[in-house]
């Protein structure tokens, strides 16, 4: 394996174009000791709302205690049931599992490689509560096919938005379309702290204060525990830098579009199939994932020329050993199933030169 000289996403370049910006943010946390929520995580959940378009952002401790926020807010537990996408990454399930609740992994579409409003459906039973769809690799699924799903059922509509900060349906944020958004700050999302971090948005005020006292161990008062709570709370150092990145995140999203632009249209080897991207949506490209038939032949090729790439998702959901027990096995959700043996994600971030684009595609179309 050759040295790697392109990185699949290299983190150090935002740091060093904002070093001071970043540091003066932390330092003012540190001289006011504002370090556990308080006010700079505040008025970060205020100016996070404002970007999504929705009355309220609840911030928490990482994007897994998000979805596990919201999942409790909506009412699951025990005995129910929550429809989640087997092409994801296992914290969306997570999410409905520490409620008590029953995940029901469904298929992707094979060209969009997002839930599958018709499988949904199929998946529907007397016990379900609502669909928990991903917004994955910064491309928003069918909103509306599973809007109409849960509406002639009766469901509730969650977004898990961890890697689509930024991504419109229809002209309208991810975030602000269902009952509630699910995002993640880690590290290397379009939107990321320094460590760990996460939010919930949503438009009703009983959600929000909700979730304000389950993650602040079951208070709304200091001492008086009303319910069973949680430490989920937004670190201050954490929200002080959101706050710094939440100013550069337009242009950091309009640099991932124009890159996954020319991916799209410049990468046109046969061998390559990419994700597609209905009119109606307009993505972020967190992740540029394709797939490819001999993937270990590309992967070993693409290593051998210094470019570093990655597999978003090596195994699909329902095939985890962790979730053996609800008895699903292969071929139930063939299209995740073919996704997850054939991915590949290429080199993408804000942060990559012109050249560093011009030779991941040229390796692309050149591997035979």
């Amino acid at each position: 394996m050759s040295e790697i000289r392109i990185k699949r996403i290299d983190l150090t370049r935002d740091y060093e174009a904002h070093e001071r910006e970043y540091q003066q943010a932390i330092e003012r946390v540190c001289r006011e000791t504002a370090f556990s929520g308080g006010k700079y995580a505040d008025a970060f959940d205020r100016e996070f709302a404002a970007y999504v378009g929705v009355p309220y952002a609840c911030g928490v401790n990482n994007g897994t205690s998000a979805l596990h926020l919201a999942m409790l807010a909506l009412g699951v537990g025990p005995g129910d049931e929550v429809i989640v996408p087997a092409n994801t990454y296992i914290a969306t399930a997570w999410g409905v599992s520490y409620t008590g609740a029953k995940p029901v992994f469904v298929d992707c579409t094979p060209d969009t490689w997002e839930i599958d409003p018709k499988e949904a459906e199929k998946a529907v039973t007397g016990a379900t509560k609502g669909i928990l769809g991903v917004h994955l690799y910064g491309q928003p699924f069918d909103y509306e096919g599973v809007r109409k799903v849960a509406e002639k059922h009766g469901l509730f509509v969650a977004e898990d938005c961890a890697q689509a900060h930024g991504a419109e349906f229809e002209g309208k944020n991810v975030g602000s379309l269902g009952e509630m958004g699910c995002f993640s700050f880690y590290p290397g999302k379009n939107l990321y702290a320094f460590g760990e971090g996460g939010s919930i948005t949503c438009k009703e005020e009983k959600h929000y204060r909700h979730m304000t006292r389950l993650k602040n161990q079951g208070c709304d008062v200091r001492y008086y525990h009303d319910e069973i709570g949680y430490n989920y709370r937004l670190e201050g150092i954490q929200g002080a830098v959101l706050r710094v990145s939440l100013k550069y995140l337009p242009r950091w999203t309009a640099r991932r579009r124009e890159i996954g632009r020319r991916y799209l249209q410049e990468i046109t080897n046969p061998l390559i199939t990419m994700q597609a991207h209905p009119e109606n949506t307009n993505p972020v490209f967190h992740l540029f994932v394709v797939q490819i038939e001999e993937r270990d032949k590309f992967l070993a090729y693409m290593a051998e020329a210094g470019v570093e790439c990655n597999l978003h998702y090596p195994v699909p959901c329902h095939l985890q050993k962790a979730y053996a027990d609800l008895g699903y096995k292969k071929g139930d959700c063939p299209n995740a199933e073919r996704l997850a043996e054939h991915c590949v994600t290429l080199p993408l971030f804000p942060e990559m030169r012109e050249d560093e684009i011009d030779r991941v595609i040229a390796l692309c179309n050149e591997f035979a």
